[in-house]
């Protein structure tokens, strides 16, 4: 049996990207840039109005009021706009091209419209509300760099730079195994004697998706070896990850790690030594990762959120220590000492303090609903007063 720490590092060490793909805009919102996103142009192409107005030569406003002819009328998106000859100006609107020769944008508010002319009251003050050629971006240049989840402000860089598609990270492939023979699927168990809803792998399906990863399976199996074997190597052949949930003690119908084909599981660990959740297991099969969790709900989720979190966040290309970015909090409440092995109290912030649920049963699920952290607690830590300061992890 390992330390938490040893667990997760031997964790880290295999969450590396899988590789990477194209993608449409329109599907790589909170995919990982897998390269550097460049311009394809310079932004704006050509000098802008940054606002409504009225293009004009300074020449003509050195003497105030200046009554001039509009002589043209500029949209946004016109092409090649005349040059703007001395004696006269042009309405136009804001992200439309300034015609050559223009000198400054004067803003609607300070001309007064009177039929084709315009009448300048008063000299414009220092600002010439014209964006020029290239100034937000050129050519070439980086606009996001690669590693960033992209979104959405990330998506409207990808798009201006006219981009259709981006190259991120693959989204790691994730089947979700659970096995036990009292389990029936939610909305059945009521009709079934002697069965529970199957809740464990709806737990696992939302970390999936909040850590980078794809569910391309989700199976609930009996606790029938030739019908867990055969689940098995599909879901070797389907996935970069297979999660099995439940299985992993020592009972006579534990069969989680023996349902892989012989020879097939290279263990990486066996148990952590950490409560809830010391029967997880992490393992290789080949080019595939196999993770183990405990049944008991509790359990699950929070050797899901240390182990498969990072895990998935690092195989879909983000830094695996997003997380595990622990920090520290004030208890609003004391806590009791633990035991030999280190533990993981489900905690909830209130008022800006943390405080432990009173339930911390690794099979409660009312509970588990109500945590919003983990507290760490390391292996025969003392009693905690009220301000001390303890470890926490977003739950």
């Amino acid at each position: 049996m390992i330390s938490l720490d040893e667990g997760l590092s031997r964790v880290l060490a295999r969450a590396r990207p899988l590789g990477d793909e194209p993608v449409g805009l329109e599907t790589a919102y909170g995919r990982v840039l897998a390269e550097p996103l460049t311009a394809r142009g310079d932004a704006p192409r050509a000098a802008v109005s940054a606002m409504d107005g009225y293009a004009v030569l300074d020449a003509d406003l050195t003497t105030t009021p200046a009554r001039l002819p509009v002589v043209a009328r500029i949209f946004a998106g016109a092409a090649d706009p005349a040059p703007l000859e001395a004696g006269t100006c042009a309405r136009i609107f804001t992200g439309a091209p300034v015609p050559p020769g223009a000198d400054r944008v004067v803003i609607q508010e300070q001309v007064r419209a009177d039929g084709d002319w315009a009448v300048f009251e008063a000299a414009p003050g220092p600002a010439r509300h014209i964006r020029a050629a290239g100034s937000d971006f050129r050519t070439g240049d980086i606009l996001v760099e690669p590693g960033r989840r992209l979104d959405a402000r990330a998506l409207v860089a990808a798009a201006a730079a006219d981009r259709d598609h981006v190259r991120v990270h693959r989204r790691p492939r994730v089947v979700i195994l659970g096995t036990g023979d009292e389990l029936a699927e939610p909305g059945r168990a009521l009709k079934t004697p002697g069965a529970i809803p199957e809740s464990v792998s709806f737990g696992v399906m939302g970390l999936v998706l909040a850590w980078g990863g794809q569910v391309v399976g989700r199976r609930r199996l009996p606790d029938d070896p030739q019908a867990l074997e055969i689940a098995a190597r599909q879901a070797l052949d389907d996935a970069d990850v297979v999660v099995v949930t439940g299985g992993a003690s020592v009972g006579e119908r534990d069969f989680a790690k023996s349902m892989f084909p012989d020879g097939a599981l290279d263990l990486i660990f066996a148990k952590v030594a950490i409560k809830p959740g010391k029967p997880v297991w992490f393992a290789r099969a080949g080019d595939r990762l196999v993770l183990g969790l405990p049944g008991n709900p509790t359990s699950a989720m929070v050797t899901g959120r240390l182990f498969l979190a990072p895990l998935l966040a690092g195989l879909s290309g983000r830094d695996p220590l997003e997380a595990l970015a622990w920090r520290e909090a004030a208890l609003g409440a004391p806590l009791k000492p633990v035991g030999d092995r280190e533990t993981l109290e489900r905690g909830r912030i209130q008022n800006g303090r943390v405080e432990a649920l009173s339930d911390q049963d690794s099979g409660s699920q009312r509970a588990l609903a109500a945590a919003d952290v983990l507290i760490r607690r390391r292996p025969s830590a003392p009693a905690a007063e009220v301000g001390e300061m303890v470890s926490v992890l977003d739950f």
